[in-house]
């Protein structure tokens, strides 16, 4: 019989999964139907809004700062994503005894974005093909925004990109920006976006005015044209 070796370091305890997924509304959502109150299984609160009222939101938005609007909703989706990286760390440790450098970082992405899909904001797949290379690409699926307003011909989607821009410059501890490279109100199939450095992002958007496609921003930034600045790495 081979000699069986015991690993150098103990595997993390973890609880049982049946008490961390909680992919039922039932057991994610609290219904307090006496106090009119909805709150997600972290003890935030949630509400229940249909299109008319994300289509009152933009639309409010616009009249009251005109161009501004899609900065400004940058602008707060940035903050809430920087406020719920510090709130899904913690969380993340008191559910599964993990933190981003001790565990894999697809399940922990992974772990942060489904609450965020049973909200209603939609699904995602994350591309960290090139965090060495400082940049990752995002494809968010049935978007809130973008499914509400159509295909209107222009990326709609300022919120999401506020949020990945926040979240992962808190995860990877660096100042991010993000930026629509494609998005269903153009006509595309689903959304896209591009986190990386300031630098890059505006570089980014210069090509895509002037007629670039996302495979050759990723190419040009593979080569090094705009000059690596951060990789993305989770430091222990």
């Amino acid at each position: 019989m081979p000699e069986i070796t015991s690993f150098r370091t103990p595997a993390t305890p973890m609880p049982s999964v049946w008490q961390v997924c909680h992919y039922s509304r039932y057991t994610f959502f609290d219904f307090n139907m006496k106090e009119g109150e909805i709150k997600d299984y972290h003890k935030q609160r949630n509400l229940l809004v249909g299109e008319d009222f994300i289509v009152s939101l933009l639309k409010g938005l616009e009249h009251e700062v005109g161009d501004s609007a899609g900065w400004l909703l940058y602008m707060i989706g940035q903050n809430w994503g920087k406020q719920d990286a510090i709130a899904f760390a913690s969380w993340f440790k008191e559910y599964y005894n993990l933190t981003l450098a001790t565990s894999n970082l697809a399940f922990a992405m992974e772990t942060w974005w489904w609450p965020l899909t049973a909200q209603g904001w939609g699904t995602w797949s994350l591309d960290m093909s090139s965090l060495k290379e400082g940049f990752i690409f995002v494809d968010l699926f049935d978007s809130a925004v973008a499914k509400t307003l159509g295909q209107i011909g222009k990326p709609v989607c300022h919120l999401y990109a506020g949020l990945l821009a926040g979240f992962f410059s808190v995860i990877f501890e660096k100042d991010l920006s993000s930026t629509e490279v494609q998005c269903y109100s153009m006509g595309n199939d689903y959304c896209r976006f591009l986190v990386g450095s300031a630098k890059r992002i505006r570089a980014a958007e210069f090509w895509m005015s002037s007629g670039a496609t996302v495979s050759e921003i990723e190419q040009r930034f593979s080569a090094e044209e705009i000059p690596l600045e951060v990789d993305l790495l989770v430091k222990a």
